[in-house]
């Protein structure tokens, strides 16, 4: 299921918000301001954020600012500034959408569905089963089997293989993969990622020690590779 939050400090709007959300089948959860966003960002991972730009503490361009410096989910402004270059900076600070308050709610949940919904973010489409070689994955009831076997995998091993196996040949950083896996502000080391990585290739490879599908990337990370043999 895809997740959505919402970071808006007036709690009645966001309370609608979460609500449009979960009427359509999405998870919504709300943050009050950009330090609660932080916080809620070490260990949970979502599809799209909605951000005010009016937020005590750290404003919403901030928030997306440090975002952007760990993960490229989409962020949609909602602002009840007036000013004709609000619309260019939240562009500028990394946004990929902006709502003038008031705003229509069914304009809001069609601005994040048509992000979430992009050409790069299809790949991750949990109603698409995943067939590759030895391997089925299904995002939906979160399995993954080998040879016709169900392989149990921690929730942070599933999501890795996941992230990898629906971007075949793409390399992704350890830090990327930590924010995919773990939440954009994990507090937790890269090395981290390539523990999970080690016990993922003990369950999925043959050999876990020359691993044919899970690779290494020197120098930049891991990809998933489809070999010749599976492509015919």
């Amino acid at each position: 299921m895809r997740k959505v939050l919402i970071v808006e400090d007036d709690r009645e709007l966001a309370k609608l918000m979460c609500r449009t959300f979960e009427s359509e089948g999405i998870a919504a959860q709300s943050a009050s301001s950009a330090e609660e966003a932080y916080d809620t960002l070490k260990d949970s991972v979502f599809d799209c954020l909605i951000v005010d730009v009016n937020l005590p503490g750290d404003d919403g361009y901030a928030l997306c600012r440090n975002l952007r410096e760990r993960s490229g989910v989409p962020v949609v402004f909602a602002s009840a500034r007036i000013e004709p270059d609000a619309r260019i900076r939240a562009l500028e600070e990394g946004g990929d959408a902006y709502l003038s308050k008031p705003f229509s709610l069914r304009e809001m949940f069609a601005q994040a569905k048509a992000l979430m919904m992009r050409p790069e973010r299809k790949a991750e489409d949990e109603s698409t089963p995943l067939k590759i070689g030895p391997f089925e994955l299904n995002t939906g009831a979160r399995t993954i089997k080998k040879n016709g076997q169900e392989v149990n995998l921690s929730p942070k091993e599933f999501h890795l293989a996941e992230t990898l196996m629906r971007n075949p040949g793409k390399a992704f950083s350890r830090d990327a993969l930590l924010a995919k896996a773990w939440g954009a502000f994990a507090e937790l080391e890269a090395q981290t990622v390539s523990v999970h990585m080690s016990w993922l290739r003990s369950k999925l490879e043959d050999d876990p020690s020359d691993p044919v599908y899970f690779k290494t990337v020197r120098g930049e990370g891991y990809r998933f590779d489809i070999p010749e043999k599976d492509l015919r």
